[in-house]
């Protein structure tokens, strides 16, 4: 299902869809967009990677395997969770697809929703950082 997802969309939509089912696909769409949105602001931000999968894999990997990241430290939690990344409820998987190609596709030409949010957590969470808070949507807050 991913390897057919990443040949008919490209590398760029399945690491963003990923990003989306993945961290929020018990979301309503508009937690959904949210999500891709940050990742998105990332991409257009000079302190992280330009590209979508990059900032998708980023944090630290093992000296001994460049490729394989370390447990609990990527800026994304599914990333490097140790879990299958491959996704298994076929209807969240499409609704991601959709959402990424249209947050991709349409970034610049849309209101950024989350304000230009680069950071992002559950609301079961307290992380030591503090950012600027931007907005929460439903069990997850942004930042700058």
């Amino acid at each position: 299902m991913l390897e057919a997802t990443m040949l008919a969309f490209g590398a760029t939509i399945t690491c963003l869809a990923q990003t989306i089912y993945f961290e929020a696909r018990n979301q309503p769409t508009i937690g959904q967009v949210a999500v891709a949105s940050v990742v998105m602001n990332r991409v257009h931000d000079p302190r992280w990677p330009d590209t979508v999968c990059e900032v998708m894999k980023e944090g630290p990997t093992y000296k001994w395997k460049q490729d394989y990241p370390v447990k609990h430290k990527c800026q994304f939690s599914f990333y490097c969770d140790g879990l299958s990344d491959k996704p298994k409820d076929q209807r969240a998987w499409n609704k991601a697809i959709q959402i990424a190609e249209e947050v991709y596709y349409s970034y610049n030409l849309s209101i950024d929703i989350v304000e230009g949010a680069t950071f992002y957590h559950s609301i079961v969470v307290d992380p030591e950082w503090n950012r600027q808070y931007i907005t929460t949507i439903e069990d997850h807050i942004f930042y700058k």
